[in-house]
């Protein structure tokens, strides 16, 4: 598996539960810290760090500790590459989906 499709299937993962994506919106306005990410939360504590360590072995956040505080921060990079990925797909998907539209009008149409 290349490099940049780790990376996908990584991102991916990391992205696929809701909880971890309501982290990412939370940190898309700025660093955080590991309580003020789990306030809004109905989890535990430790609960939240398991889905930040998933996060962060995704490469999707990183964190530094000083002190008794954890900060989390947003790592932009795996995001670029899921997005590059879909942009490299949507034309074929907008295309297909074109297609189906039209094939469903004309039966929609023949049907009346």
């Amino acid at each position: 598996m290349t490099g940049e499709a780790e990376v996908l299937d990584r991102t991916f993962r990391a992205l696929a539960d809701p909880t971890r994506r309501s982290i990412i919106v939370r940190l898309s306005r700025g660093p955080a810290t590991v309580s003020e990410l789990a306030a809004p939360l109905a989890m535990s504590l430790p609960a939240v760090v398991e889905h930040l360590n998933v996060l962060q072995k995704s490469g999707v956040v990183w964190s530094r500790k000083v002190g008794r505080v954890r900060t989390c921060q947003l790592e932009p990079a795996p995001l670029r590459s899921v997005e590059r990925w879909i942009a490299q797909h949507r034309q074929t998907w907008e295309g297909r989906l074109d297609r189906l539209g039209d094939v469903l009008g004309a039966t929609y149409e023949s049907s009346e």
